[in-house]
């Protein structure tokens, strides 16, 4: 395999679990927007209680994310398997 196409691999690699990692941050800010001031979304929350957990399956879904954007970037950037395959 020519050196270029595993250049571009990585870095294709990289963009990708930095778009991860951005993901995963918006999902944490809108989840603890929701999470400490709920007034935007007070009507919403008031009709279905249920939407108020939701705010935390916002932060956990996005640290999730957030983290293994992370370290598939330090992956991609370090040429690491491991962290890669985590």
């Amino acid at each position: 395999v020519p050196m270029g196409v595993l250049s571009c691999v990585r870095y294709l690699m990289f963009i990708f679990n930095a778009l991860v990692f951005a993901g995963g941050t918006c999902l944490v800010g809108v989840g603890v927007w929701v999470a400490v001031d709920p007034t935007g979304f007070q009507d919403i929350v008031a009709a279905k209680p249920v939407l108020s957990a939701g705010a935390y399956l916002l932060l956990a879904v996005g640290i999730a994310l957030s983290l293994l954007g992370f370290l598939g970037c330090c992956g991609a950037l370090r040429r690491s398997r491991r962290l890669l395959l985590a």
